[in-house]
C-alpha cells in the first residue's frame, strides 16, 4: 500500500493506492478509482471492502479522499460537487499517467456515486466500465426543487447554510452548484457498462432513483439488495458478488 496526496490546483487529496496480489514491478494492471460518499471517507467498511475485492481479482485500487473529507484539504461546510468534479478530473488524469495502469474503471458511493456518473459523463473515453453504488443521483433534482438533506428551503433564495444532518452543514453554494447540473446530460454520455448496486430499505436515497437511471443507460445492470441499507450494513457480501460478477467479465 501506498499512502500519499494527489494535488488539484493547490488541494492536498488523500490518497491510497493498493496494487493487485502477487504483483510484480514493472507488470501492468487495470486500476479502479474509487470514491466514497458525503460525509464519509477511505477507511469505511464498504469502501475498504471494495478495494480489496478489485485487488484479489488483478486491479490496482486507488481510494481518494474529495475534499473536505477525511484528511484531505478543505473544509466539510465549503464542500460542493464542482469541487468533487474537479477533483475526480485531476485523479484520473493522474491514474491514466501511471506507467503501470492499463484499463481504468470507476466506482463511487452515494455522492461518490453520483460523482462517478458525472465523471464518466464527462470523461467517457477514460473508462472501460463504472460502477456507481447507491447514487446520489438526486442531488441536482433535490437542489432545483429545494429538498435536500430532508430540509426544505427556497431555491429560488438559497439560504446560506444547509443541514446535512444534527451535527454538519453545508453552504449554499453546495445547493447552487448542485443546480447546475444535469444528471441526464451525464447518463446519456457514457455508453458504456454500468452497474448500478441499490439497497432495497436504503434509508438515504430511495431505491427508485437508481431504477429511473438503470433505465436511461444504454449498457446499465442494476442489481437490487434485499433488506439492505444505504451503506450495505447487513448484507456486504452480496455486494461484493454483484462486483465481482460484473468486473470477471473485464478483467
Amino acid at each position: 500500500m501506498k499512502e500519499y496526496y494527489i494535488t488539484d490546483d493547490g488541494i492536498k487529496l488523500h490518497a491510497k493506492l493498493d496494487m493487485p496480489e502477487d504483483y510484480t514491478e514493472g507488470q501492468k494492471c487495470p486500476l479502479v478509482i474509487v470514491i466514497h460518499g458525503l460525509t464519509g471517507h477511505m477507511e469505511e467498511p464498504h469502501i475498504t471492502a471494495l478495494a480489496r475485492l478489485f485487488n484479489e481479482m488483478g486491479a490496482a485500487s486507488l481510494r481518494v479522499e474529495m475534499y473536505g473529507h477525511g484528511k484531505s484539504d478543505g473544509a466539510f461546510g465549503n464542500h460542493n460537487l464542482f469541487k468533487w468534479l474537479n477533483n475526480a478530473m485531476t485523479v484520473t488524469d493522474y491514474a491514466k499517467a501511471l506507467p503501470f495502469v492499463t484499463d481504468l474503471y470507476v466506482c463511487g458511493h452515494s455522492q461518490g456515486g453520483a460523482a462517478t456518473i458525472f465523471l464518466a459523463g464527462m470523461k467517457p473515453e477514460d473508462f472501460k466500465a463504472i460502477l456507481p453504488l447507491s447514487p446520489a443521483t438526486m442531488i441536482p433534482e433535490g437542489a432545483r426543487t429545494g429538498r435536500e438533506f430532508g430540509y426544505d428551503f427556497d431555491p429560488d433564495h438559497v439560504p446560506d447554510e444547509v443541514p446535512v444532518n444534527t451535527e454538519q452543514k453545508v453552504s449554499g453554494n453546495y445547493i447552487r452548484a448542485a443546480q447546475m447540473l444535469d444528471m441526464d446530460w451525464a447518463i446519456q454520455h457514457y455508453t458504456g457498462p454500468v452497474l448500478i448496486l441499490h439497497g432495497d430499505e436504503d434509508e438515504a436515497i430511495p431505491v427508485h432513483y437508481s431504477q429511473k437511471a438503470a433505465e436511461k443507460y444504454s449498457d446499465a445492470r442494476l442489481v437490487i439488495i434485499s433488506g439492505d441499507d444505504h451503506c450495505y450494513n447487513y448484507h456486504l457480501d452480496k455486494v461484493l458478488d454483484a462486483v465481482r460478477e460484473f468486473m470477471a467479465r473485464y478483467l
